[in-house]
């Protein structure tokens, strides 16, 4: 076989050792030259001491016995020949490499290498003891390389995410609001409550007007707090990322906003501040102003503002205001469980309001102790116990129906003066005589016979006939509920929305005495029947409102129109929804109390529609009046002779209709009763010259009452209001027809018909502000206290 060409190296590593003299050593059995040494250098490598012939010999002639003398190396042999040992690694130095020779022309075929040129010799293939350790620290690994490019780019980005995050605060910064009146918040806003004779009915706000320090409330007070609205406040600087992260994973679970991540810091900013919209612009503005707040007050002041300004419902701002609101002690008495009521309503104020619903409120509180527990603010011990012995409502949320009045008039009280941060007294409409004589009557007639006719809830409203309301009872018990049912209840009127029908009817041409049938009729498979199970024949407008009868009052609606219907009743105040199908001549549609009370005193007042009002004047502490009353109203809404007409027809029902058991004797009063389907409401809302009263029975969960109409409990009570109340008033006259009989032809001139035979009803339509707040000239003189003018 051909042996391969031998390399370059080899070439000058024998031209060396030619020109080069012979030194003895130890060398191999069997090499060319026996005994004989030399030093090599070869470019790339490290000085090399070689005995002649080493790389010669092949596998084939190597000889075992020889290994043991080949491997040893003597040190003092070499150290007396005035040499170092060098170990034949081979090692390349760190030299710069040779120029590159031309490579040897390739083979025309694959040549098998000899072992020789292959591999160096076994001995120099040796690595000395050590060498591969060291030459693996040297080496980095894969892993450190990519922990530390992690670590430099997670830099880098920190870094820019830092300068992105101030540049934002910066360009929100600049935009903020005002901030100055943090520093006036040495007192929460008070709001006294005043009757019309200036007795003081309620107080809302910081009723003591003192400023409540964190050292003055006991432990268990901040602690409930802390442990609902922010466990990790004196952790975070303003702006929580675990709550706002675990906030973003619970919303997007439940796929919709569940719950939210502010913290108090934020929660101060927004409510002193900021508007409550949701938006990102507000949220970020919400932050910054987080932050800053912490960087300018403690964690302690801030926590005092928060417990200062923070709303607890009922129209109570601060923790002292609501101590006094719910249990009618300072702050500084609040036990564990009322402590805990407190802190459940920041969640939801009107919804855990413990006037509205006492048990809910309770339930919130156990969950404010478990909280307080896992904080380890208290014990399970205490935890039980708070919740054995629960809080109980003292104070003004049990001391009478007034608090239905209360609450419309302070939640009403920003659209007539705005939000005042300083004190205010805001003198009512309301009647403290009155008043009492309400709460007393629905008391003694549901105790009597509520139960035996299912009937539980009940409500009052009296008014003047320019809507000055005098009295109002929302419910049975405002202890228990403190749903409005005079101001929020939408339920169907019956047959106590006929006088709109009517009303369409005498503005159409027809008079009182104007002659329908009481017949069967049908009308698209519909057959109204009358409660009476009869059918009285040829009747005057006159005798079928007084009696109810439905059939007439479903063919006058016919006759004229359901839309002209709804046309009447939304110029005389109604706002609910009314269907537009002859069923809505017996009531079908939803109305309000308050709203139904106001619609009649239209008739009561001649015919100038008005706006139901409970602010009479407001004042700033410092004296200055933010709000007086002179409007008049909506102004005229029907003519004069349609007006007499109409309480000609609504005097028949006291006299010989439905309304019979209200009369009052001499004093002329005019009403109506309502019943709607099934016995489920009942209704009378009947007037004098001088008041309007509303009433309405039934139930809140719409339960049938046993036979319940219009002109037993609920008439009772208007009769038993008003023989109380206006005793002493003298008698005046209702606005009633000028001659015995309207003409048949319409009261309006010709100008007044559309083009389709439809009146284009005109009265003077007063401006928005006028409407609203009853502001600017009055268009008609005033009615004197007590409706007269």
């Amino acid at each position: 076989m051909r042996r391969a060409a031998a390399p370059a190296w080899q070439d000058e590593v024998q031209g060396s050792m030619a020109s080069r003299k012979p030194t003895t050593g130890f060398a191999r059995r069997g090499a060319a030259d026996d005994g004989d040494w030399t030093v090599v250098r070869v470019p790339g490598l490290r000085p090399v001491r070689l005995g002649v012939g080493a790389n010669a010999s092949t596998a084939d002639d190597y000889d075992e016995d020889d290994d043991e003398d080949m491997a040893r190396w003597e040190d003092d042999a070499f150290e007396d020949r005035g040499m170092r040992r060098l170990d034949p690694s081979f090692e390349p130095r760190k030299k710069p490499a040779p120029k590159p020779r031309k490579p040897a022309p390739k083979p025309t075929r694959p040549v098998k290498k000899s072992s020789s040129a292959k591999t160096p010799p076994k001995a120099a293939r040796r690595k000395p003891a050590g060498k591969s350790s060291t030459a693996r620290k040297r080496t980095p690994s894969r892993r450190g390389n990519v922990l530390g490019a992690a670590f430099y780019y997670g830099s880098v980005l920190a870094l820019w995410g830092v300068i992105a995050f101030g540049g934002l605060l910066f360009w929100y910064g600049l935009n903020l609001p005002d901030t100055s009146g943090l520093y006036n918040v040495r007192q929460a806003p008070s709001i006294s409550i005043r009757a019309i004779d200036g007795q003081v009915l309620s107080h809302r706000g910081d009723l003591k007007g003192g400023y409540t320090l964190l050292a003055d409330l006991p432990a268990h007070v901040p602690a409930a707090v802390l442990a609902t609205e922010d466990r990790r406040f004196y952790w975070h600087f303003g702006v929580d990322p675990v709550g706002l992260g675990r906030a973003m994973v619970e919303n997007y679970r439940a796929g919709a906003y569940v719950q939210g991540g502010s913290t108090i810091t934020q929660q101060l900013a927004k409510n002193i501040f900021l508007r409550p919209d949701r938006t990102l612009s507000r949220k970020i503005e919400e932050m910054v102003l987080a932050v800053w707040l912490e960087l300018r007050f403690s964690k302690e002041e801030i926590l005092t503002l928060y417990l200062n300004r923070v709303y607890f419902g009922g129209g109570a701002y601060g923790i002292e205001a609501a101590s006094e609101r719910y249990f009618r002690k300072p702050a500084r008495a609040l036990t564990l469980p009322e402590a805990a009521m407190l802190a459940g309503l920041l969640k939801a104020p009107s919804r855990y309001s413990p006037t509205n619903d006492i048990d809910l409120a309770r339930g919130r509180a156990a969950i404010v102790l478990s909280n307080m527990v896992a904080a380890g603010y208290i014990s399970p011990d205490e935890a039980h116990l708070a919740n054995v012995s629960p809080a109980s409502l003292e104070g003004y949320a049990a001391r009478g129906s007034i608090n239905y009045f209360v609450d419309w008039v302070a939640e009403a009280l920003p659209d007539y003066a705005g939000r005042s941060a300083a004190d205010v007294d805001v003198v009512t409409t309301i009647d403290p005589v009155l008043q009492r004589e309400a709460e007393l009557v629905i008391a003694a007639v549901l105790a009597n016979d509520g139960e035996a006719m299912n009937a539980g809830q009940a409500a009052l409203v009296a008014m003047t006939p320019d809507g000055a309301v005098r009295a109002m009872v929302g419910g049975r018990s405002y202890a228990l509920s403190q749903f409005n049912r005079a101001v929020q209840a939408k339920r169907q009127p019956g047959s106590a929305f006929k006088p709109f029908v009517y009303l369409a009817a005498i503005e159409k041409g027809m008079s009182p005495d104007t002659m329908r049938v009481d017949r069967p009729v049908t009308y698209g498979g519909w057959s109204p029947s009358n409660y009476s199970g009869r059918f009285e024949g040829e009747v005057t407008l006159r005798t079928a409102l007084a009696k109810s009868i439905n059939t007439v009052a479903v063919q006058v609606a016919r006759e004229v129109g359901v839309r002209n219907v709804v046309s009447a009743a939304r110029r005389l105040g109604l706002q609910e929804e009314l269907p537009s199908n002859l069923s809505l001549a017996l009531g079908s549609g939803s109305a309000t109390l308050i709203e139904l009370t106001a619609a009649y005193a239209t008739f009561a007042n001649g015919g100038y529609g008005v706006i139901p009002h409970g602010i009479s004047e407001v004042y700033a502490q410092s004296g200055e009046e933010l709000y007086r009353r002179h409007g008049s109203g909506l102004g005229r809404v029907i003519d004069e002779r349609t007006a007499g007409a109409m309480n000609n027809m609504l005097k028949a029902v006291m006299i010989s209709g439905t309304g019979r058991n209200a009369a009052l004797g001499e004093r002329p009063s005019g009403g109506k009763t309502g019943t709607s389907q099934d016995f489920r409401d009942a209704w009378f809302i009947g007037y004098t010259a001088d008041l309007v009263v509303g009433i309405w029975v039934g139930n809140d969960n719409g339960a049938p009452m046993k036979n319940v109409t219009g002109g037993t409990l609920p008439a009772r009570i208007w009769h038993d209001f008003m023989m109380r109340t206006q005793g002493e008033v003298p008698v005046a006259e209702l606005p009633d027809m000028v001659v015995a009989e309207v003409p048949q032809t319409s009261v309006f001139p010709a100008s007044a018909i559309g083009d389709g035979g439809e009146r284009e009803y005109e009265w003077e339509e007063p401006g928005f502000f006028d409407r609203l707040f009853g502001r600017g000239e009055p268009r008609r003189p005033l009615l004197e206290p007590g409706g007269r003018r």
